[in-house]
Parts: C-alpha cells; structure tokens; sequence
C-alpha cells in the first residue's frame, strides 16, 4: 500500500432501506474499503439503551469484513421528529444545543469503540432573529466540550460546511478554527460536490487549499449554486483531477458516497459508484475483502441493471439541506 492510496466508502444515509448489517456485507462485497456510518434510528441509533454493546457488535462485525469506518451525525429527525436537523448547535435555548452537543459526544464514544478515524458533523441553520455573531459565539462554545472529548479520544472531530448552512464555505470553517484557536483535533469534512456547489475555487484546488485539515472526505456530483447530491455523471464535476489532488495530498481517511436521497435504488448506486470512482482516480485500492479466504472464489455480485422505467427520486426538500 502506497502513501497516496485512495480508500472509497459509502454512506449509510444512502442504504436506510437496507438493515445495517446487510448493508455493511453488501458494501464489503463490492470491494469498498470502508463506511460513513450515520447515526440514526434505522441503523445504529444513538440515543436508546445499550448504545456500548450495539457499538461493540457493530465493531466486530466491520472487523471480520475488513472495513473502516467514520461516524456522521447528519441524521434527519434524529433528535426532534419535527425538525429535519434540530436541534442544532445554534439554538437560543441553551438545552436545545445541549442535546446536540450530547449526540456528539455519544458519537465521540462510538466512534472510540469502532475505531473510526473521524467524527463528522455541521453548524446548523441560522436560527429566524439570530444575528451571525451571535450564533458564531454559540457554535465554537457548543463544540468546546465536543472537542475536548475528541482530543481526550484522540478522534478528530471533521466539520463540514453544508451549504445553506451558518458554516457553509470553507472560509467559514476557517473562522471557526481561528476563533477556537487551531485546535490540533479540530479538522474538516470536505464534500466535493459542495465544492461545485458554491466554493469559488474549482473543486480540486479546494482539496489541495484544504488539505492540512483534510480529516474526511464525502463525494458525489453536483451543479454549480444547486445543492442537490447527484450520482456520478450526473452533475458537472471532473473527477480524475479532484481524486488526483486528493491522491497528492496523501490523505489516508475515507472518501465517503453521499448519496442521502438515493435509498429507493441504494444498492444499485452502490455498485455503479465504485468503479466509477476506480476508473477516475489514479491510484485506487483494489481490495479483496479478508472475510474471503485466500484462492477462493468471490460471491457474486450480480451487475446493476437499468430500470424498465425511470426511477423516481424524491425532491430535494426545501428546508435549508437536501440530506
């Protein structure tokens, strides 16, 4: 394994049709190297008992499957089943953002028990009456102690600037790091179709500008001022110079499918992505999965079929983010 080896992922938020341990074996299967694992009700949720043991049980089943993992905690309705991604972290009742900045914490401790190799999470949207120097002071005190238990964990904590967002560009996430002082484990989630979203830098000059914060990494096509996550080929995106730059950067973390509103046809996308992915980078791991035996031959993974009829994808909804 080479220093610039790219290692793909898919998102969790893309196979909720899928029960989590079938999703795990699919993604193995199809030769991915690892999964951002969303925390929601569908798949490993949060917030019920047990959280430690279920972790544990997930841990050992990504071992005997040879993946890695990251933890996102962009879960819809997670923590309130009427607001898509509320609470947030810039609420003006100070127990709304203690319940956000409780999730994060439990995702610091999962992400400790799989470990994982990054924590991702966002700002929120700015609250209705909430003046932009007020939620800025909100988020850096709301993530101090998020922080603290990252680096206590030695788990980056990896924000990401989610267009619609207050952190929307990756000059925002630098406001933040500046306003909490550089901390070592504070680093950034970078999502390239946000990059063709809004970013004034092409995509791969964003990778190479943001790669001393790199700590993961999301992908999927996009149009230029629409954010809405498209698969590959659909969008505008050149990805053999995104993934070059990538590659250049020596970054060791996954680059993570993000296809949220993709779960009616999850497998399907799942097994156009990676070879898609395979075919533009320069230098993409091949793996065979260590739950094969050395010699024996592969399960079968049937190829996608297109549909008779087009499928329907939902529409992007218009609260703030399409997740």
């Amino acid at each position: 394994m080479t220093p610039d080896d790219l290692r793909f992922g898919y998102g969790t938020n893309g196979l909720t049709d899928l029960r989590l341990d079938d999703a795990l074996a699919l993604l193995a299967d199809l030769g991915y190297d690892g999964v951002g694992l969303t925390l929601d009700h569908m798949h490993l949720d949060p917030l019920t008992p047990r959280l430690a043991a279920r972790t544990r049980k997930v841990a050992r089943r990504l071992d005997a499957l040879g993946l890695r993992a990251t933890v996102e905690t962009g879960a819809r309705y997670v923590l309130d089943p009427r607001r898509k991604h509320g609470p947030s972290l810039l609420d003006p009742d100070p127990d709304d953002r203690a319940r956000r900045v409780d999730l994060l914490l439990r995702a610091v401790r999962v992400a400790v028990d799989l470990g994982a190799h990054a924590v991702h999470c966002f700002s929120g949207l700015l609250p209705p009456g909430t003046d932009e120097d007020t939620a800025w002071k909100r988020l850096a005190e709301s993530l101090a102690p998020v922080l603290d238990a990252a680096t206590a964990s030695g788990v980056p904590l990896a924000v990401e600037p989610e267009p619609g967002h207050l952190l929307a560009t990756l000059a925002g996430f630098h406001r933040l790091r500046r306003t909490l002082g550089d901390p070592e484990h504070l680093g950034l989630t970078l999502d390239i179709g946000h990059c063709q979203c809004l970013e004034p830098l092409p995509p791969a000059e964003c990778v190479t500008a943001a790669a001393p914060w790199l700590r993961h990494v999301q992908i999927e096509d996009m149009r230029r001022g629409v954010h809405e996550h498209l698969p590959f080929g659909d969008g505008e995106i050149d990805f053999p110079p995104v993934l070059a730059a990538l590659a250049a950067t020596g970054y060791q973390g996954l680059t993570v499918v993000e296809l949220p509103r993709h779960s009616h046809a999850g497998p399907r996308h799942a097994a156009l992505s990676l070879p898609f992915l395979r075919r533009a980078a320069p230098h993409a791991r091949r793996r065979l999965p260590p739950h094969r035996e050395a010699g024996s031959a592969p399960r079968a993974v049937p190829a996608p079929v297109p549909p008779a009829v087009p499928e329907h994808t939902p529409p992007a909804a218009p609260e703030g983010s399409p997740r």
